[in-house]
């Protein structure tokens, strides 16, 4: 019998989905601007919040808008966010139309009254256009494709994390915008070997960091596991290597356009490059990088690896992990997906070519349960923890 899937019908059983505390934060310049032809009048929608994203708003009565998402530049992968207050003076019934200029919609619409907690809402298509209606008042809600999860999230996160965990939370290095890039590192003094973790080089990909958080939290725990592993290896996390992308509400680029997850053999873009010049670091100061993960989302839950012959360290390392972690699950299909292709620029690549070890690239489905994607980021990372502590994959 073929294992069951995780499908959209478990996202829409889900009345609430919380992903904890936010930190309302001042723009700094370059964010998400305000000016649109909405955000006037007893109706109003605006996006004076990070990750506020409207596109084209066009007003065709008090209570009556379109919107036509816009990507930040072209050609660029079919993934439109929008990010929207909505606000009016009475209570009154508002409907509001979704198109999205050359592309298709990828995310389901989701609400909010305070960036913490959301569920999805109801919509109805009508050719290209996704139709809500919404009842609007003077206390605002919030429309998303995905939970907002913003900069001051990670900021608070990764604080929280330094304090309950002793883990060293350091800036190093600034976005295209000059936003801070924060490095964790949980490190012990002999060792030598280094398990590499990235998160959100595409601003949109919200799921694939609501697996990175659990997942880092399980490495960083207090479980006789997790301190083994760190007896032996020291962890490096880049959790949001995107921000200036994120606070604009960017569909994937930075703010120079590029896919910042084709740049790894180019090296043209100050996030990437960084990145580069921290590994590098690490190996001049006798380091080894030993394994690497990089969250994202798709469509449906996958997980993308290098090649088992493709003559890396620890041949099996990566099979050896994903198949204990399928055998968690008799309801769900832990999907490998071995890829190669020096020329495209992924990070997943860089690490095989420039270090001869594997790294995957961690996919979560956009609508997959959100307890599911905690609980199973949380295996994974258990599993991939007593995988690379065995060291044995040669024997099989």
């Amino acid at each position: 019998m073929m294992k069951n899937v995780i499908t959209l019908t478990s996202i829409f059983l889900s009345t609430a989905i919380l992903i904890g505390c936010h930190v309302a934060t001042q723009l700094p310049e370059g964010s998400a601007s305000t000016a649109n032809a909405c955000n006037v009048g007893t109706v109003q929608l605006t996006t004076d919040f990070p990750t506020g994203r409207l596109g084209k708003c066009e007003k065709h009565s008090s209570n009556e808008f379109s919107v036509t998402l816009v990507p930040e530049n072209t050609p660029i992968n079919s993934s439109p966010w929008y990010a929207f207050k909505l606000s009016a003076e009475q209570e009154t019934k508002v409907k509001v139309a979704i198109k999205v200029e050359g592309y298709s919609h990828r995310y389901l619409p989701k609400i909010s009254s305070n960036r913490k907690a959301w569920k999805l809402y109801p919509f109805k298509m009508q050719q290209d256009e996704m139709v809500l209606e919404v009842n609007a008042s003077v206390s605002p809600v919030y429309i998303a494709g995905q939970e907002i999860i913003d900069n001051q999230y990670y900021v608070d996160w990764q604080n929280k994390l330094a304090k309950l965990n002793k883990l060293a939370v350091e800036p190093f290095a600034r976005s295209v915008q000059g936003r801070t890039m924060y490095k964790l590192e949980s490190t012990q003094p002999n060792n030598k070997e280094w398990l590499v973790v990235l998160g959100r080089m595409h601003p949109p990909e919200i799921t694939g960091a609501l697996a990175l958080f659990p997942f880092v939290e399980t490495l960083l725990s207090d479980s006789d596991a997790a301190k083994a592993f760190r007896d032996r290896f020291n962890i490096i996390i880049v959790p949001n290597l995107n921000p200036d992308g994120v606070e604009l509400g960017n569909w994937r680029h930075n703010t120079n356009g590029v896919d910042l997850n084709r740049d790894w053999n180019k090296f043209q873009q100050p996030e990437v490059k960084a990145v580069d010049q921290l590994l590098e670091s690490i190996v001049e100061d006798g380091g080894k990088i030993s394994m690497a993960v990089d969250f994202h989302s798709t469509h449906k839950d996958i997980f993308y690896t290098m090649p088992n012959d493709y003559g890396m360290e620890q041949r099996f390392l990566v099979n050896n992990w994903l198949n204990k972690l399928d055998k968690q699950y008799p309801n769900f299909s832990v999907i490998q997906k071995p890829g190669n292709n020096p020329g495209r620029g992924v990070f997943k690549q860089y690490v095989a070519d420039k270090y001869n070890v594997h790294a995957i690239t961690y996919e979560m489905g956009d609508n997959t349960d959100r307890g599911f994607i905690s609980r199973l980021a949380n295996d994974a990372a258990l599993s991939l923890m007593e995988t690379m502590l065995k060291n044995n994959d040669e024997k099989h």
